[in-house]
């Protein structure tokens, strides 16, 4: 048997392999497969989207296996899930999870409802130990294609789908197992799907844990635009931003005539560090909880985040993909009761040598902002604590370096003193305590095990969700007298057909077009109010009743609070209806 490894090296990457829609598909996505291959360091699970082919999967399979031996190709619906899962280790069990509200039938040029978006499931074994096994949940959420409008009506979707993974996540978490939660979100940071997620299951963004001052969105988004932030620079959103998506650096996001640009024996096209970026934002994620502190003696925390899959294609000169990937290094920090001799964490990065340099088609970019940022954010260090001077600090002793250790897993992170960007984090608070057991308290305190999001954010879910049933009800309603209604046209034409006369075969026939028209349509409409809106309210439904009752819940502890741990029933919905 295998011991337990010192790091976990993460990637998750939105491969855009729509089969007959994505372009030059098949020479994309085995690129990717190769530079996953020689990646640095060493993968050991990758989480991928928009895979959406057995041939596209099989492709990066040959050229990972030597790295990454095990692998999963998730199915699910007509057109499948896209998601695939590949690992250093053994997969024990795995599970397609399909989301109970998924986009509808009827927007067939969406495809959400097709390929039957929902969540990948892998358990993967990293060590002997019992709880040494990490849960990882691969998903793609549905589009945002309505993001910004007041009538959007996949809101209400989008925000089931994230209550749906935080209670996979908080499952796994509840057993004790390492939980990561990866993918496209289609989500900017901070947005109520995110914070969903974030409040409900014992995860963190691994992003925002390194970069807590990073952005919430692109520059024009109204969240962002309330902090008064100057509009990055392309690089300043890689480096401090994280952004993945719709930034310069991608080719996908180019015009077609700068498009014409690239391809086999053309030279290849930089984009400059400092060029403007209003548009890019970050819509993947890597969510991880530490794992069972006592149980495994000490706690995962970030030591790493980073942006990747940024070169292009050696012979096309296209990115890889639309998206670019979020890859992470998670590290084990034993408690000092676990160990029997104090060890220092591992050596932080000097200021001048970190790893998120961000490669732009053969330039190398990541030393101005680097010093930019140390420029920008003099004075102000990991969680408030001034920065340390330039000149030679003394030695760290064996006591101060368990301190830190234990400090690093008390919340839940590992924080680089020299950041690659300005980013101002949150203060730190000093363990008290046997190492272990501050660490399983602030674990607690940070993500408690019941629910931590207040009444007004269930108030709002049950606002969404009355609206879109009511909307979702005024649909079957629509169609269901569609149905009916061809019916009766039908039945009319025929009967027109019957009395028309000898000599006028045409309009014979126009009726019975008609007839058989309209009934199809009708027919359709009709399977639609009886099957998919059926369904669909019956899913709002217990949609429904789970917020209410998770509400009731932060109702009745809100109470216990105000009366010093006392008892009491139901808050407010004491006699509520049971359904």
């Amino acid at each position: 048997m295998w011991d337990r490894p010192e790091e976990i090296n993460l990637i998750t990457l939105n491969c855009w392999g729509l089969k007959y829609v994505s372009k030059l598909r098949r020479e994309r996505l085995a690129e990717i497969g190769r530079q996953i291959s020689i990646a640095s360091p060493q993968p050991h699970i990758v989480a991928l989207q928009e895979c959406w082919t057995q041939e596209d999967y099989r492709s990066i399979r040959r050229q990972t296996r030597f790295i990454l031996p095990y692998g999963k190709f998730y199915h699910s619906a007509v057109l499948g899930g896209g998601l695939a899962i590949l690992s250093r280790w053994p997969i024990e069990e795995s599970t397609m999870y399909r989301y109970p509200l998924n986009g509808r039938p009827t927007a067939f040029w969406r495809g959400d409802w097709y390929v039957g978006k929902g969540v990948a499931c892998a358990k993967i074994r990293y060590g002997p130990g019992p709880k040494q096994v990490v849960e990882v949940f691969n998903t793609h959420t549905h589009a945002p294609y309505e993001a910004g409008k007041p009538d959007d009506s996949y809101l209400c979707h989008r925000t089931a789908q994230s209550w749906e993974i935080a209670k996979l996540l908080r499952g796994a978490a509840e057993r004790g197992h390492l939980v990561l939660a990866m993918g496209d979100f289609n989500m900017i940071p901070m947005s109520p799907e995110y914070q969903l997620i974030t409040g409900l299951a014992p995860v963190s963004d691994v992003w925002r844990v390194l970069h807590p001052d990073s952005s919430v969105g692109p520059a024009y988004h109204p969240a962002e635009e309330a902090r008064r932030r100057p509009i990055p620079t392309a690089e300043f959103n890689i480096l401090e931003n994280g952004a993945t998506s719709d930034g310069p650096y991608n080719t996908w996001r180019w015009t077609k005539a700068q498009q014409k640009l690239l391809g086999p024996g053309k030279d290849p096209v930089t984009v400059p560090p400092d060029t403007p970026d209003p548009l890019g934002k970050r819509l993947d994620y890597i969510f991880a909880s530490s794992g069972d502190v006592l149980a495994l003696g000490g706690a995962w925390v970030v030591k790493r985040a980073s942006v990747g899959m940024m070169m292009r294609h050696p012979e096309l000169g296209c990115s890889l993909s639309d998206h670019f990937a979020v890859e992470a290094t998670l590290a084990f920090h034993p408690s000092r009761q676990a160990s029997t001799s104090p060890s220092p964490p591992p050596p932080l990065p000097e200021p001048g040598s970190n790893d998120n340099t961000v490669s732009n088609g053969g330039s190398t970019l990541g030393a101005a902002t680097a010093a930019a940022a140390a420029g920008a954010g003099a004075g102000a260090g990991v969680g408030g604590i001034p920065k340390p001077p330039d000149e030679p600090t003394p030695p760290t002793s064996p006591e101060e370096a368990a301190r830190k250790a234990d400090s690093a897993l008390h919340n839940g992170a590992y924080l680089q003193l020299h950041s690659p960007a300005p980013s101002l984090h949150n203060s730190i608070t000093t363990a008290t305590g046997p190492a272990a057991t501050a660490a399983a308290d602030a674990t607690e305190q940070q993500h408690p095990p019941s629910s931590s999001l207040p009444p007004a954010a269930y108030d709002a879910i049950l606002a969404l969700i009355a609206s879109y049933t009511a909307r979702s009800r005024g649909q079957r309603t629509w169609r269901a007298r569609h149905f009916f209604l061809s019916l009766l046209v039908t039945v009319a034409c025929l009967v027109g057909v019957w009395f028309t006369p000898s000599g006028k075969t045409y309009v014979a026939f126009i009726l019975t077009l008609v007839a058989a028209l309209g009934l199809v349509a009708g027919t359709v409409d009709g399977l639609m109010a009886l099957l998919f809106f059926g369904s669909e309210l019956k899913a709002l439904r217990e949609f429904e009743w789970e917020v209410r009752n998770a509400r009731k819940r932060a109702l009745l502890e809100a109470r216990r609070d105000e009366d010093g741990g006392g008892g009491g029933e139901a808050a407010d919905d004491a006699g509520e209806e049971e359904w």
